[in-house]
């Protein structure tokens, strides 16, 4: 008997520390679309970091995973992670300005 294959999760997140300016948001949108997610990133007014990310549960998880440290000249120092219903209407992954 196989194993059943990942189920696909909707995630929020929102991250916090020096994630804008740095490229988060391009380097956040290369990881998603390396790992075949659709979802969207964008820079909050308040200085944070916002995604919505969907998918296979694990290569989510990976990419849940990268945000925690973020690209080379970011910092993270709070990441909330929201799971949230997958209802697929997002198609590609985009950065929303």
């Amino acid at each position: 008997m196989s194993p059943e294959p990942a189920k696909n999760i909707r995630v929020h997140l929102l991250i916090e520390g020096r994630v804008q300016g740095v490229f988060f948001r391009a380097y956040a949108r290369d990881q998603a679309v390396q790992l075949k997610l659709t979802g969207w990133v964008r820079n909050t007014a308040d200085g944070r970091v916002e995604v919505v990310v969907e998918g296979n549960q694990n290569k989510v998880e990976s990419f849940v995973n990268w945000c925690r440290t973020g690209p080379p000249s970011s910092r993270v120092t709070d990441m909330k992670v929201e799971k949230q219903e997958c209802v697929g209407e997002i198609k590609v992954f985009s950065v929303r300005y």
